[in-house]
């Protein structure tokens, strides 16, 4: 029964916040000289910031927030100019359509977080939420052989199309953290269940990383920053099933300032640490 109800509020709910939207792009005032930073921030809720719990009004659907990583990046960086795109649920496909606008010759900078929700994320965890183990497995395999075969593709795609429209920017893609800590916890999930999202997330980030390396662009590997602050964990930095629901399993306020926000100043800085993440990992 706990299943059950479980089961229809995360659907439900899951599908309201996190299916591709579309909004006004929020944009910053023009930077006044030549030399200041331009930096335009796209992709979907793990850029936004849902799971903050605290959005900027005009931002709507998208659920875009002070505390998400781009925002703290900006202020952090003194940037000049910062158009922040990013919507809750997009895929590569919204980013392609929606996102681009703010890109131009001028753009100095661009982060990107995209592609989990072109795998299934929403399906996914609800089926691992609600199904038991072998309903989980079926599902993280199926999002990790299209992770595999298929997100590639649009990846290269997404990456090409930001190339043509900001040709002087450097482009930071920005992976996910493994969402969760293993061990004893209070959840829905099994500790099977949670390893195997956990492996979810590094089979999307491998698919990521070799994407972004092939457009010459830099993979912000976050996995080891969020080591021991998964949901589960005695101080998580992502959030565990939350209400309102669409917070679930994202990046709390810690997560995107001690978590995301470190290897993104890097990288805006031009002082960013060598990923991890290897392409050829299997």
């Amino acid at each position: 029964m706990r299943r059950s109800v479980l089961s229809s509020c995360l659907s439900t709910a899951f599908a309201v916040t996190l299916l591709p939207l579309s909004a006004p792009v929020a944009t910053a005032a023009d930077a006044e000289s030549s030399d200041s930073l331009e930096y335009v921030a796209l992709g979907d809720s793990y850029a936004s910031g849902v799971g903050t719990g605290d959005y900027i009004g005009e931002s709507g659907d998208c659920r875009r927030s002070e505390l998400a990583y781009p925002s703290l990046a900006a202020a952090e960086t003194g940037a000049e100019s910062f158009a922040f795109a990013a919507c809750a649920g997009a895929e590569t496909a919204d980013v392609l359509d929606g996102q681009l606008a703010p890109l131009s010759r001028s753009t100095d900078v661009v982060t990107i977080s995209v592609g989990g929700n072109d795998a299934g994320f929403v399906p996914v965890v609800t089926s691992c939420a609600t199904g038991g183990d072998q309903a989980c497995d079926d599902a993280v395999t199926e999002a990790e052989n299209y992770a595999a075969e298929q997100l590639p593709g649009q990846l290269a795609d997404t990456y090409d199309a930001i190339a043509a429209e900001a040709p002087e920017a450097r482009v930071g893609v920005v992976g996910y953290p493994r969402l969760f800590e293993l061990g004893a916890c209070l959840s829905p999930l099994s500790e099977f269940e949670r390893q195997r999202l956990n492996e979810a997330a590094e089979t999307l980030n491998r698919a990521i990383s070799e994407q972004a390396r092939a457009a010459g662009f830099t993979f912000l590997d976050v996995e080891d920053d969020f080591e021991g602050h998964g949901a589960c964990g005695a101080q998580p930095w992502i959030n565990g099933v939350s209400y309102p629901i669409g917070e679930s399993y994202h990046p709390n306020a810690a997560g995107h300032e001690r978590g995301m926000l470190p290897s993104v100043v890097e990288f805006l800085s031009g002082t960013q640490r060598t990923s991890s993440v290897s392409p050829s990992a299997s």
